[in-house]
């Protein structure tokens, strides 16, 4: 997890498989952040949740938020994407990672009063997510295909 207030930074997660993306941007305030986390529920290992908590949903979530506050951000200025939720290693979807963790972080927000600006989630490819601070763009790259603003 990354946040900035600093107009030149480029915040970027590369390689979401399963993994979901979460950037957040308050366009008064110019302040942004993005999210990298693995699993949706951190009770699986709490041991790793509490030395990692952005590893995970529901530590990383608020964390991401709660960081982005502290440089001036409010919730409700915030543009919202949601990136990534694959299904690269389990073609045959018998752990379904990257449904489990689409669900959790659509719980976390439902349950926040967030509604996510714009979502790319599932298929079966790998995507690269970059946050402009300056402007708030934010751009994601699937493997295979090009580049789309958003």
């Amino acid at each position: 997890m990354k946040v900035s207030n600093n107009p030149e930074a480029q915040l970027v997660t590369y390689s979401l498989g399963s993994c979901i993306g979460v950037a957040i941007y308050d366009s008064f305030a110019k302040v942004g952040g993005i999210l990298h986390f693995m699993l949706p529920e951190s009770s699986i290992d709490e041991i790793k949740a509490k030395n990692n908590p952005f590893m995970f949903a529901d530590t990383g979530i608020p964390a991401l938020f709660k960081s982005t506050y502290k440089l001036g951000a409010k919730k409700q200025r915030m543009k919202v994407a949601i990136v990534g939720g694959a299904q690269i290693m389990d073609q045959k979807g018998f752990f379904n990672i990257g449904k489990r963790n689409h669900m959790a972080v659509r719980k976390i927000f439902w349950k926040n009063n967030v509604i996510p600006d714009y979502e790319d989630v599932g298929g079966n490819v790998n995507r690269t997510v970059r946050l402009s601070i300056k402007d708030g763009n934010i751009l994601i790259k699937a493997s295979g295909g090009g580049e789309k603003f958003i």
